[in-house]
């Protein structure tokens, strides 16, 4: 009975004892707590208060100070309402010619000036892959002599033309052929370029060139519907079909970013169009030794 009165207390004991802790625990906990509720007001007060706002704040300020000082100098209110309520009144119009004007003619000029930095990427893509793919996919078109005579001319157009040429291929409806060895080729060089495929595509600045990030969705694309089938030898009539659609995406898509290109190397780069020239992929005759 001892035995059991004294386990009884004991308990009791250690019940008061966890009870004490853990209060003593909450008041060493509640500094912390206020220390961290304090900080996040703080960040809060100084997210609210942000340079714009004491920015704004001050110029207000500095304004009805100014209009004080007229006021205390010419003691004429009239005069003040008018002016304020006449500028107040042009603020919209201001607004209009800074916002939806100025600032669209600022973003137009500013895209430009990025997509003449993002002819870089192009130009090293038609160096590694573009150029040797016109080519390979040529070998798939039947009406590759009638384009290329058209093409091989690019070097005496003008800036008009290649335009003009460039819209006609947009819509360009070829036929193509896929042969058993072409594609093995083709499978192959693709699987090469991959890599370098992948590192194009990682560069974010090329969401602001969309014709050319389109060619490169459909080039990886092509890459990857090949490379997943383990004999392009044997396949049958339906999937020649349908890597031969992928094949035409791919090829109108890269005849029109390579004469954008092209226009933009004689624009700009005479020396670079020189050499492009005289290897034009739609040149059997093309060579790069100056003759």
């Amino acid at each position: 009975m001892i035995d059991c009165s004294w386990s009884i207390s004991n308990e009791i004991v250690i019940a008061r004892r966890s009870i004490r802790l853990t209060k003593q625990s909450q008041k060493a906990r509640l500094p912390r707590l206020r220390l961290a509720m304090t900080r996040e007001r703080y960040a809060n007060m100084k997210r609210f208060f942000s340079w714009q706002v004491v920015l704004g704040i001050s110029l207000i300020a500095l304004s009805v100070i100014f209009y004080l000082i007229h006021y205390l100098i010419f003691r004429d209110a009239h005069h003040i309402f008018v002016y304020l309520i006449g500028d107040i009144a042009f603020v919209p119009v201001e607004v209009l010619l800074v916002t939806l004007i100025i600032h669209r003619l600022l973003e137009v000029r500013e895209k430009r000036a990025m997509l003449k930095k993002l002819n870089m990427a192009v130009g090293a893509f038609f160096s590694e892959v573009g150029t040797i793919l016109l080519k390979s996919f040529s070998g798939f078109d039947p009406q590759s002599d009638r384009i290329s005579k058209e093409l091989v001319m690019a070097g005496k157009w003008s800036g008009r033309d290649f335009l003009n040429v460039s819209r006609q291929f947009k819509d360009y409806d070829c036929r193509i052929e896929c042969g058993k060895d072409h594609l093995e080729n083709l499978k192959g060089f693709l699987a090469g370029k991959r890599r370098f495929l992948l590192t194009l595509l990682q560069n974010p600045n090329l969401l602001e060139h969309e014709s050319f990030t389109e060619l490169l969705w459909a080039v990886f694309h092509l890459t990857d519907e090949l490379t997943h089938r383990a004999d392009v030898g044997k396949l049958s009539g339906t999937d020649h079909e349908h890597l031969a659609g992928d094949i035409k995406r791919a090829y109108v898509l890269l005849i029109t970013e390579w004469l954008a290109y092209m226009k933009h190397l004689k624009e700009d780069y005479p020396y670079l169009f020189s050499l492009a020239m005289r290897t034009n992929p739609f040149d059997p005759n093309a060579s790069a030794e100056v003759k």
